[in-house]
């Protein structure tokens, strides 16, 4: 019975707690010191309707999602230029704005597209103030996509940081009555649109991970009536199983250089974590050895160190093992409960799961200052996930009786909800960049 005990804690901390149908987005705090941006309606030339992408609307709330710029209302656009010979500057500095996005969308025929964006620095001079300039021939499909690039684009240009706009998001979605669970396996544009189904099931499905080029998933499935990890090829859908040891499988997460695999398992009765070479079929490789609950292992930037979670001190805390083996380094002490890492793509950063007097929140630990800082207000935030820029994370959060997902910037300063139509959200994981 404590083994069982042992085993139902340790899915707790890997899976979170319990989607996604359609998304609209919310904001839930502004951003003190945003940049004002203006960014005006793109011009349609074609024939009626237009298509049904707006692009300038799509790149305003990027811009706004991440937390680094504020874009003027609609309402407060004081002129439309479409064009660069059509931009009088003077007009936008009134409006107390420092940029200024333009564009345009052309049919071509045969369902291409082109698009033009133009990018301004409203104090500049005329001859100084386009920042940047770019034009794009797509198909209707692409549109979306292309102006998550031009938003990417745009943060590049502003911020001297890449964006991630142009990424994708994988998560679960939980619905129906509790005798009649439905479960599925889903990815998304970052902002939730574009929205398709990889799996379907009547068992959980939990704690997918992304391979580093972004073309396969590793998730947990119990459509067997128990823990295992696939990996699944998102281009062709083809699944591949590779772990179903006795006992616990589950907490996937990449190497990487792809190659691995490291998965918290109890095939000897204790969950501990191991590595498993995904090009040899060699038996996983156990690397903690410890008579307390190890899971939840993400891998460090370099390939070099596993992150953690483990109560060999009593409590879940984050620990850090080199991957060859060797001491075990605790990395929190801040507070009773840290669990779930995530770490930063420039390994800077740890985010986690805090609790704290009975509310789980997100906090962030830095490194290389020991600075923590607790990110959300709770009362039950779980599954942090990095962007591939380090600049936001997205969870899983509380919100009127239901989990949704939610983002926040590194600093704590910004965030959005992403509102589902219905049911539950539970382990968000967001994707590297797309190819």
């Amino acid at each position: 019975m404590r083994t069982i005990r042992r085993l139902l804690a340790v899915l707790l901390i890997c899976a979170g707690t319990p989607a996604w149908a359609g998304l609209t987005i919310q904001i839930t705090r502004g951003v003190e010191g945003a940049v004002p941006i203006a960014v005006v309606p793109f011009a349609w030339s074609g024939p009626t309707p237009a298509p049904p992408q707006d692009i300038g609307a799509i790149i305003g709330a990027d811009l706004a999602r991440s937390g680094r710029f504020a874009p003027l209302p609609a309402k407060d656009l004081i002129a439309h230029p479409t064009a660069p010979g059509r931009v009088n500057l003077a007009n936008w500095r009134v409006l107390g704005v420092n940029n200024l996005v333009i564009g345009s969308v052309r049919a071509l025929g045969s369902g291409r597209y082109r698009v033009e964006v133009y990018l301004y620095d409203v104090y500049q001079s005329p001859q100084q103030a386009q920042l940047l300039g770019r034009r794009f021939t797509v198909s209707a499909a692409q549109l979306r996509r292309t102006a998550h690039h031009i938003s990417d684009l745009i943060y590049r240009q502003l911020t001297g940081q890449p964006g991630a706009f142009d990424t994708r998001v994988a998560y679960v979605t939980v619905s129906g009555p509790l005798k009649a669970r439905r479960y599925a396996l889903k990815v998304a544009d970052s902002d939730g649109y574009n929205a398709h189904t990889v799996l379907q099931s009547t068992q959980p499905i939990m704690s997918p991970a992304w391979s580093p080029n972004g073309t396969r998933l590793a998730y947990v499935s119990f459509e067997h009536g128990r823990s295992e990890v696939y990996i699944q090829d998102l281009a062709t859908g083809a699944r591949r199983l590779v772990s179903s040891f006795a006992g616990l499988n589950s907490a996937p997460a990449w190497s990487p250089d792809g190659r691995e695999l490291a998965l918290t398992l109890s095939r000897r009765g204790n969950p501990e974590i191991y590595i498993l070479d995904l090009t040899t079929g060699k038996p996983p490789r156990r690397i903690t050895h410890d008579p307390a609950i190890d899971t939840s292992a993400v891998w460090m930037p370099d390939g070099r160190n596993l992150v953690f979670t483990s109560d060999r001190g009593g409590g879940p805390q984050l620990y850090e093992i080199p991957v060859q083996g060797g001491p075990v380094t605790r990395l929190t002490f801040d507070g009773s409960y840290n669990a779930a890492p995530s770490v930063s793509p420039d390994g800077e950063r740890i985010a986690m799961v805090h609790g704290q007097g009975g509310s789980y929140r997100i906090a962030v630990l830095d490194l290389k200052s020991g600075l923590f800082q607790v990110l959300t207000d709770g009362p039950l935030d779980d599954s942090p996930s990095f962007a591939p820029n380090g600049q936001m994370i997205l969870y899983s959060a509380q919100y009127h009786g239901r989990r949704v997902l939610t983002t926040v910037t590194v600093e704590g300063r910004a965030g959005q909800r992403l509102l589902s139509q219905a049911g539950d959200v539970q382990s968000p994981a967001w994707g590297p960049y797309r190819k």
